[in-house]
């Protein structure tokens, strides 16, 4: 299973990628907006990174950038995806998993940029991304777990349903919104092809406190041995 980093700091970015080996990046408005930069600098910066590390294109790491959710043409969505795709090859174009989204979506595929549908709350909605051809579908589970709504299912469903048509691979499933460890868990034991969660998600995840406990017993052991 791939990780993704859900952030647009990119401080936040290279401390993932050093640590984690992150897989590549998913952005929003909101982090965009928490990062306190301009988006045209933030994707500046995304571009700068790739080129650095030397992983251009969305073939080596992937990055999610949205287009203003104001929009709600398909023809304006295509266009603003045209212009952002244009400033780096890494950029997949985010589009919401609305009528307009899906019908702007579709024709980008078809134009070879590629997109990620976003904002997909149900199985249903995941099976129209395979079947337009997006490169990625983002189901949400924090904000559905957060309602009380149990998710193992959900996705379950999607990835037994990609599996069903043979779309598994061709459009890859980003649990997104991932909250904690035991999500990614149930994430991964249902074949999901990555999870995106933000850096501090990813490090209570790895947290646990026993090691804790065993390195101090160790420690304790090592310093009454004699070297």
């Amino acid at each position: 299973m791939k990780y993704f980093l859900d952030s647009a700091k990119i401080d936040e970015i290279r401390e993932a990628y050093d640590t984690f080996g992150i897989d590549g990046v998913t952005t929003n408005p909101n982090h965009i907006m928490n990062s306190g930069k301009p988006f045209k600098t933030v994707l500046g910066e995304l571009a700068a990174f790739v080129e650095e590390k030397d992983i251009v294109g969305w073939e080596k790491f992937p990055i999610s950038v949205e287009i203003n959710p104001h929009l709600d043409d398909a023809d304006e969505m295509v266009s603003m995806a045209k212009e952002i795709s244009a400033l780096c090859p890494n950029f997949v174009i985010k589009i919401p998993c609305t009528m307009a989204g899906i019908t702007a979506a579709r024709r980008l595929e078809q134009m070879g940029i590629r997109t990620n549908l976003t904002l997909v709350f149900s199985a249903s909605q995941a099976l129209i991304a395979a079947k337009n051809h997006s490169l990625f579908v983002s189901p949400f589970i924090g904000w559905k777990e957060n309602s009380g709504e149990d998710c193992t299912q959900y996705i379950q469903d999607i990835v037994d349903i990609y599996a069903n048509y043979d779309f598994l691979g061709e459009t890859q499933i980003i649990c997104a919104a991932v909250r904690n460890g035991k999500q990614f868990v149930d994430c991964a034991a249902a074949g999901a092809d990555i999870v995106t969660a933000g850096l501090q998600v990813f490090k209570d995840s790895f947290y646990h406190p026993f090691t804790d406990y065993g390195l101090a017993k160790f420690q304790a052991a090592w310093d009454k041995t004699i070297i």
